[in-house]
């Protein structure tokens, strides 16, 4: 398995943070590669018999890396390189679409080119990892420091259609993960500095007790 804790801790020592969600995809891959992890990983890799792609395969490890990079508005210049990062907002079709990367792994993991995954989200958007403060229509969704995210997960009944367009189908996870956010970078001194990750591992003993009963 890829020590993913490891690996954001080294990578944000020369990358604190990224201009667009290509460019952390393309830098983690080419750090696994610089520090001799493998030399083979690939971007964009079709999974065997799957119209799908992952954003990050790790052959000799068998590993699948799904990233997620949402952003606040942040401009700053770091080591003379100016950043100018977009407020993409729409957090609930965010949170929505990292827990279907997690369930895509979780069935990706039973191919025998895959024996476990990686979903990481990275973001200075502290409505990530901050519980919310009322009744939301994405309650299930949440991803909060200290929850625990398990079985099927829907939108609540009066959410929009424009809402959820796309997205309509509930989540719905084999195994249970607690939610663990770890700090990233902290680079210069404007609003939405600050960056942490969450990241989940899919086929290690970061699963909670016994699988959940099928959805």
């Amino acid at each position: 398995m890829l020590n993913v804790n490891k690996r954001l801790k080294s990578l944000a020592l020369d990358r604190p943070v990224f201009h667009t969600e290509a460019d952390f995809q393309h830098s983690l891959a080419w750090h696994i590669r610089e520090v001799g992890l493998d030399p083979r990983v690939r971007l964009e890799w079709p999974v065997p018999g799957k119209r799908i792609y992952v954003d990050i395969y790790v052959p000799n490890r068998k590993v699948a890396v799904e990233l997620k990079y949402k952003t606040r508005t942040l401009e700053l210049e770091y080591e003379g390189e100016r950043f100018a990062l977009r407020d993409q907002s729409a957090q609930d079709t965010g949170r929505y679409d990292f827990l279907n990367d997690v369930q895509r792994l979780e069935q990706l993991s039973e191919l025998p080119e895959v024996q476990g995954g990686v979903a990481i989200l990275l973001t200075n958007d502290h409505l990530y990892w901050e519980p919310p403060t009322g009744e939301t229509h994405d309650a299930q969704f949440r991803l909060h420091e200290g929850r625990t995210i398990k079985g099927k997960m829907e939108w609540a009944p009066a959410t929009s259609s424009g809402t959820k367009a796309g997205r309509e189908d509930p989540i719905c996870l084999k195994n249970r993960y607690l939610l663990r956010w770890r700090e990233y970078s902290d680079p210069g001194d404007e609003t939405y500095r600050r960056f942490r990750y969450l990241a989940i591992q899919i086929g290690c003993p970061s699963t909670l007790g016994e699988p959940q009963k099928p959805c």
